[in-house]
């Protein structure tokens, strides 16, 4: 470990060896001194600083520095970067005498003249570019939370050189101790309005960080806490999972500020943007605690509006332990223990967490790994909060379970759409039995377990087409859906990542006539797409939509021709004078519980008859967990043996004949689809103005004439 060097007025005192050992700036120059009763340092962390003379002088210039400090009271202070050491007076003062150093963010670097942040990018090793042309009086040496990667043109040959930044970009690095960026509190509050429009946005950027973990399972609840400022039982927000956990290192990327948009395209990760979770927590609520455990450590992490107000800049506590089996310490490699100890007094402190509260949740764990986030004071809908939530009965019907609710029960904007019931914009289980194309992760909310619903297996009629976009696959699935038929919706689901990105998105006929292609819904996943190969993706950073791009144009252009050609052969020659015709998917699907895949029934097999859980070696696929999951053939509808009323069909019916799978490529237009009942042809009808000439027209009903 190098010494610190100690100089006032260009004169060398010292040097110094800081204990424990840190990473600290290898030259500091006092100015000023300052009588400690002027100034208010407790609560600060400390470390000491011991004398490492390299010759006689240097030992005794130590002596006559401590022993000036003891006998006036005075503090020595040295600003390095953005943060401030106080040598404090000691007790004894001699030339082999330790000396206590406080130590604390200063303000000594605000903004440069173009008005950049200097805390404004964080690239992917924990690092931030500070923009603004450092003045000479700026060392090369890091500070104590920093260590600095200086330019080629810089350099230092000895502690006593200054070195010349030429440069306006320099790169730092955090060290443990670094509460403060230079961020007003503010701050926080924009970030939330990137989701201000729809809350469950906010939601969904946890879901992604827990799908990225690799978590198996997932639980979202709102139960009330008891604040300690206020004294009143609160609601509080709670993500819990058993994904890989983070270490210190992805939590500081994941609270802090500025980290670098990732340029690796792996198709199993959704979070790019490096905001996910602040953009989704501060939309959420005023504060934030995360809690994440990996095979070998622990994580605290506090996010909090409460924390920082009044304040100049915001402070993110972080406390990191080292974990070996059932024991934890603080992880003095990461952070001094001072540090830790300080940190975890301000979350207990501004949260209503303490140490029996923490234990509890740590618990959770059960020996495993996983990442916590508990989100309290929640947004307010006037007098209310924005979110509403019932618990579910246990053993009930699906209509009984659990949900969280957007109070407002608004319905998003849409071109075409004149529904007023579209369940996923409102209802989280709703909408997170859809979020994934190929959902994997077991997630509950109020304690319920939501079935997924992959959509491409849910549709009847289904067809798949195949096409290019600028020169890249899309892979189209259109179907006819009998749920979104009753609630008057239609529109297809873009997926990005396999995550929903657009639901219901009219296109071709669908926007200029709201009754066209009801119940038609459509799925197709535009990674390739929307990804143009060199780091840039056209999605909004929350994740709730395309930037306008060709790309997306001329997707719109491919899906209008596609959904048009699918209702010219399906709907437009359809003749149907039965109103009560049901139609259910082509193919009943069940998942594994164990393996997450998703398995074919046999049209014939009653799905009622299905366990609450469900593993492959039961009936009716009696086969191995290893087995590919399966998937519909290209150009092939399987039709259902019932399609009239389901369980009440007439014996009579000719849904009750048994049909078998039709190709598409070789049926017409007619043989596409099942007519069910006697189907004649019904001519257009117009109403007749007037009342009849010989009969008197009742109130309630009007006479139509063909």
């Amino acid at each position: 470990m190098s010494s610190i060097l100690l100089k006032k007025d260009r004169k060398t005192i010292c040097h110094a060896r800081p204990d424990p050992p840190a990473k600290l700036p290898l030259q500091w120059n006092i100015n000023p001194i300052l009588s400690k009763r002027k100034l208010s340092l407790s609560g600060l962390p400390q470390f000491s600083l011991h004398p490492a003379p390299k010759k006689t002088r240097d030992r005794d210039e130590w002596g006559k520095f401590l022993n000036f400090l003891r006998l006036n009271n005075m503090v020595a202070i040295s600003v390095v970067e953005q943060y401030k050491f106080y040598i404090l007076p000691p007790v004894e003062a001699s030339i082999s005498s330790p000396v206590r150093v406080a130590y604390q963010m200063g303000n000594s670097r605000d903004y440069d003249s173009a008005g950049s942040h200097p805390a404004e990018e964080h690239d992917g090793s924990d690092t931030i570019k500070a923009r603004g042309q450092a003045s000479n009086a700026d060392l090369c040496s890091p500070s104590p939370f920093l260590e600095v990667s200086q330019p080629e043109d810089c350099a230092c040959h000895s502690t006593a050189e200054q070195c010349s930044r030429s440069q306006n970009i320099v790169k730092q690095e955090r060290f443990s101790e670094k509460n403060y960026v230079c961020v007003d509190p503010s701050y926080l509050k924009t970030l939330g309005q990137v989701h201000s429009g729809w809350i469950f946005g906010g939601i969904a950027e946890l879901v992604d960080n827990s799908r990225d973990a690799k978590a198996t399972k997932m639980d979202i609840l709102i139960d009330m806490i008891k604040l300690k400022k206020s004294g009143k039982d609160e609601p509080m927000l709670s993500v819990i999972d058993d994904g890989q956990g983070m270490d210190y290192k992805d939590i500081l990327k994941m609270v802090c500020f500025g980290h670098k948009q990732s340029n690796s395209d792996d198709p199993d990760r959704i979070g790019r943007f490096g905001v996910g979770f602040k953009t989704g927590a501060m939309r959420l609520g005023n504060d934030a605690l995360v809690l994440t455990q990996t095979a070998n450590s622990r994580c605290i992490a506090f996010l909090s509006q409460s924390l920082n107000e009044g304040k100049e800049n915001v402070e993110i506590p972080v406390v990191c332990y080292r974990r070996q089996g059932q024991c934890m310490e603080v992880d003095t490699s990461v952070q001094l223990e001072a540090a830790a100890k300080y940190n975890l007094k301000a979350i207990k402190e501004f949260s209503p967490f303490d140490k029996y509260l923490i234990g509890e949740k740590a618990a959770l764990f059960s020996g495993g790994t996983g990442t916590q986030i508990y989100i309290w004071n929640l947004d307010k809908w006037g007098s209310n909060y924005c979110l509403q939530w019932c618990d579910g009965l246990l053993g009930s019907s699906s209509f009984h379970h659990g949900d969280i609710f957007i109070r407002s029960r608004r319905i998003r904007s849409r071109p075409g759409q004149v529904s007023v019931k579209v369940p996923l914009d409102y209802s989280l289980r709703s909408y997170l039995e859809v979020i994934f194309s190929v959902p994997r992760m077991k997630i509950s909310v109020q304690h319920s377990l939501v079935r997924s619903r992959p959509l491409g297996n849910f549709l009847t009629k289904t067809v798949i087409e195949t096409g290019c976009v600028l020169g890249k696959h899309v892979h189209l699935t259109l179907g006819f859906s009998q749920l979104e038929w009753e609630q008057a919706n239609c529109g297809i689901f873009l997926y990005w990542h396999g995550r929903l990105i657009e639901a219901y998105k009219r296109v071709g006929g669908m926007i200029h006539t709201a009754d066209v292609g009801r119940g038609v819904i459509g799925v197709i996943d535009v990674t390739d797409l929307m990804d143009d190969g060199d780091g840039r993706v056209w999605v909004h950073n929350n994740k709730q939509g395309f930037q306008d791009c060709e790309s997306y144009a001329l997707l719109e252009l491919w899906l209008g021709r596609k959904v048009d050609e699918y209702l010219d052969n399906n709907f437009d020659s359809l003749k149907l004078d039965n109103d009560n015709c049901v139609y259910k998917p082509d193919c009943e699907w069940v998942q594994c519980d164990k393996c997450r895949k998703w398995r074919i029934l046999p049209l014939d097999f009653d799905i009622t008859l299905l366990p609450a859980q469900w593993f492959c070696y039961m009936e009716p696929f009696k086969g191995l967990c290893a087995a590919a999951e399966q998937k519909i053939e290209h150009g092939i509808v399987n039709v259902s043996t019932k399609r009239s009323g389901y369980d009440n069909v007439q014996e009579d019916s000719l849904c009750n004949d048994k049909v078998d799978p039709i190709n598409l490529s070789k049926a017409t237009a007619d043989e596409r689809w099942v007519d069910c009942g006697d189907l004649k042809p019904r001519g257009s009808k117009r109403l007749k103005r007037g009342p009849p000439k010989d009969k008197v027209q009742s109130p309630h009903t009007k006479r139509l004439r063909k």
